[in-house]
């Protein structure tokens, strides 16, 4: 290799992420060197365990046991952190890697989440870059896309699916018909799943990325306490196969919507999407993102969203980035230019909704369901109910025409109470996305 001006990168994490980081460092460093003109080598570590065996070699990086000495050593020229947690001692790692001057890297979606406005105002007071591509969808480079590549369109809408975890789950779902449970285990011992796996399948590590994405893409103010978010756990396999016979696919979607006030959508939640959209065709561990742009219309971006190699790809790409004098604000925009998050409550969505009930079958109950929709103002698109079982349970499925989000939840409340109704009604939204 040709000599080149050394690129000197402090790394704190040795994990997944990090050992990625190592591997594509030493394997492709010819061609990063030729790419970024520099040549970008890890002198400084720092991780929970020395002497744990990795797998890689960290040739003669210094070990720090401290990540905030990391930040201000001397050898380092740019702190990557791929730590995780939304608070310290990541937090404190960029807050003294900028105070120092040093550009940071990070795949930290939750701390950016949490804190990212805070940062950012770091960032511009510093003037030091934070780089955060694969904070969101892995090797899928849709942050660059929204800061760079979209910049001269206003963007006023964008869907994803944003954790490979929920959609593995609900593809094999919907392909072997069997339950969430048994899928949960299966993607657990293919290390898919974590043991608790309760931060992807509850939707938080998806409303984490719609909040950075959001505020990129409308520039505004980071606000995720602003999103709305519901998991997985309450999806069955009757209900992905009613869908499949309706013509929908359900997935969990991140939603943004910018509302012509100004006011901004966030939700998290699985929806029923039209077989034909192109998020319903993204399945296992891919992510996928579509946004809405008043000049390019729809851009399409998918891949994969998680693991050594995606992430370790933005993480690297992002160090490209700086050693090329490359970067722009963490959000788009200096902080000081983001506009204050207003946002729009779940309650006033409006859209269609599906409805599985479980009651029992005598005459009179569709009758009771058809008027309380009725008094909501919600009109029925269409009506499944399959065979006879008098005085024993059937399931009973509808959707409806588009309604409002606070009546739809008001007549389920009253249907629930129906003694005919076994069950707490289960209901899913449905997007027409295109």
């Amino acid at each position: 290799m040709m000599a080149y001006e050394r690129l000197r990168v402090g790394l704190a994490g040795l994990g997944t992420v990090g050992g990625g980081v190592c591997r594509l460092l030493e394997q492709n460093a010819q061609v990063l060197a030729m790419r970024s003109g520099k040549e970008i080598v890890i002198t400084a570590v720092c991780a929970r365990d020395r002497d744990k065996q990795r797998g890689f070699d960290l040739g003669d990086a210094r070990w720090y046991d401290d990540p905030v000495a990391l930040a201000s050593a001397d050898e380092v020229d740019v702190v990557v952190e791929v730590m995780g947690g939304s608070g310290d001692p990541a937090k404190a790692l960029i807050e003294a890697a900028l105070e120092h001057r040093k550009p940071v890297v990070t795949a930290n979606k939750a701390l950016l989440a949490v804190h990212g406005l805070s940062l950012a105002r770091l960032e511009e007071r510093y003037q030091t870059p934070i780089c955060a591509e694969a904070a969101v969808a892995g090797g899928i480079p849709v942050l660059k896309a929204l800061r760079e590549g979209l910049a001269a369109n206003r963007l006023d809408a964008l869907h994803g699916i944003l954790n490979g975890t929920c959609n593995y789950i609900l593809t094999e779902m919907q392909e072997t018909g069997r339950g969430f449970e048994d899928i949960l285990r299966e993607a657990q011992q293919l290390g898919y799943a974590e043991a608790d796996p309760s931060f992807d399948v509850d939707g938080i590590d998806a409303a984490h990325k719609l909040a950075l994405l959001s505020a990129m893409a409308f520039g505004t103010e980071v606000c995720f306490s602003e999103v709305y978010v519901e998991g997985i756990r309450k999806v069955s396999a009757v209900d992905i196969a009613y869908a499949a016979e309706l013509g929908y696919r359900i997935k969990l979607l991140g939603i943004a919507k910018r509302h012509q006030d100004g006011r901004i959508e966030q939700r998290v939640h699985p929806c029923m999407v039209p077989k034909h959209a192109p998020i319903a065709k993204v399945d296992g561990v891919f992510n996928g993102v579509v946004v809405h742009g008043d000049f390019v219309d729809k851009i399409v971006m998918e891949g994969r969203g998680a693991g050594a190699g995606p992430t370790a790809s933005a993480v690297v790409a992002d160090l490209i980035d700086i050693a090329r004098g490359n970067t722009s604000p963490l959000f788009g925009v200096r902080a000081t230019l983001l506009s204050a998050f207003r946002g729009v409550p779940l309650a006033q969505r409006v859209g269609m909704y599906y409805v599985r009930l479980m009651v029992v079958d005598r005459p009179g109950v569709i009758a009771d369901v058809s008027a309380i929709l009725r008094d909501e103002q919600v009109s029925l698109e269409a009506l499944l109910q399959r065979g006879r079982a008098p005085g024993e349970a059937v399931p009973v499925v509808f959707t409806t025409h588009e309604t409002n989000e606070a009546a739809m939840q008001r007549a389920l409340q009253s249907i629930a109470k129906l003694d005919a109704v076994l069950e707490p009604p289960q209901m899913l939204r449905i997007e027409t996305l295109t």
